[in-house]
């Protein structure tokens, strides 16, 4: 079984032009951004471009996992609540033959469009270089093994592979999540004590595996 890959929801947030929309709903990521080529120009994709690059989740009935819906003051009716207007694939609210719903499954139930989970809980480690002294913040899933984290620091280092990772002079397993391998998420514990967490950050320290004056 294949992993899901994890976004963070600042992933999600640079895509936010009708050229490159995501959004992000029920703890899952979502690429429209073929919906909104297939239906460029079309005012009902007003809302949805607006909402590029956010979290979308109060839109839907989290058990039903469809559009939340409301009770329709004039007609009586339950109708899809969308207070930001009426976007694709949405019916009406009153009866109107030039609406085609021949588009299949609507696109919030469409899986070809989603790309991944959000995750629930994202934290900042440091990575410190042994070799060349540098070190990096990055923010991570709480939910990615350190195999993930690492190809995250490729963008920093493309040779990342070629370290063994360690935290507190212990090897990592590299198929465990930072929590499984014992590097605790101290977020409420530093916000409890008022304690500036950029200075306090878990450090994991990569050495470099040709490098002989390491054990």
């Amino acid at each position: 079984m294949v992993r899901p890959k994890y976004y963070t929801p600042n992933e999600v947030a640079v895509h936010n032009t009708p050229d490159d929309l995501w959004v992000s709903f029920l703890g899952k990521v979502y690429n429209l951004t073929p919906l909104c080529d297939k239906y460029k120009g079309d005012v009902l994709m007003k809302p949805i471009i607006q909402a590029g690059g956010s979290d979308i989740s109060h839109w839907f009935n989290p058990k039903t996992k469809d559009i939340r819906t409301h009770v329709d003051p004039q007609t009586g009716c339950v109708i899809p609540y969308t207070p930001h207007g009426r976007f694709i694939h949405i019916p009406p609210p009153f009866p109107n033959s030039d609406w085609a719903n021949d588009f299949g499954r609507p696109w919030w139930k469409d899986d070809s469009y989603c790309v991944g989970n959000l995750s629930k809980k994202t934290r900042f480690i440091k990575i410190i270089n042994t070799l060349t002294s540098q070190d990096q913040v990055i923010e991570v899933c709480s939910e990615e093994t350190m195999q993930e984290i690492l190809n995250r620091y490729l963008t920093y280092n493309g040779h990342a592979a070629s370290y063994t990772w360690k935290y507190n002079g212990q090897n990592l397993d590299m198929d465990k999540t930072l929590e499984e391998n014992s590097i605790p998420d101290e977020d409420e514990q530093f916000y409890e004590l008022g304690i500036n967490d950029d200075q306090y950050l878990q450090a994991i320290h990569l050495y470099f595996n040709d490098d002989l004056t390491e054990a």
